[in-house]
C-alpha cells in the first residue's frame, strides 16, 4: 500500500514539473515555425530566392534542428 502511494505522489510531482515545460516548449516551437513562414514572405524577395530554394533552406534548418533535438534527449 505504501509503495503505491509513494509512486502516485512521485508521478504527480513529475507530471506537475515536466508537463508545463513540455507544453511551453511545444508552443514556442510552433511560434518559431510560424515566424519563419512570415519572414519568408519578405526575405525571399530580399535574398533573391525562389519559393523552392527557400523551402529547401528552411527544410534543411528544421532537419538540423530535429536531429540535434533527438540527440540531446
Amino acid at each position: 500500500m505504501m509503495d503505491r502511494t509513494l509512486e502516485r505522489s512521485t508521478m504527480r510531482k513529475v507530471y506537475l514539473r515536466l508537463l508545463p515545460f513540455a507544453v511551453l516548449s511545444y508552443v514556442l516551437a510552433y511560434i518559431d515555425r510560424i515566424n519563419v513562414s512570415f519572414a519568408g514572405l519578405t526575405m525571399r524577395g530580399d535574398l533573391g530566392m525562389s519559393a523552392g530554394t527557400f523551402g529547401f533552406a528552411v527544410g534543411m534548418f528544421y532537419w538540423g534542428y530535429s536531429s540535434s533535438r533527438y540527440r540531446a534527449t
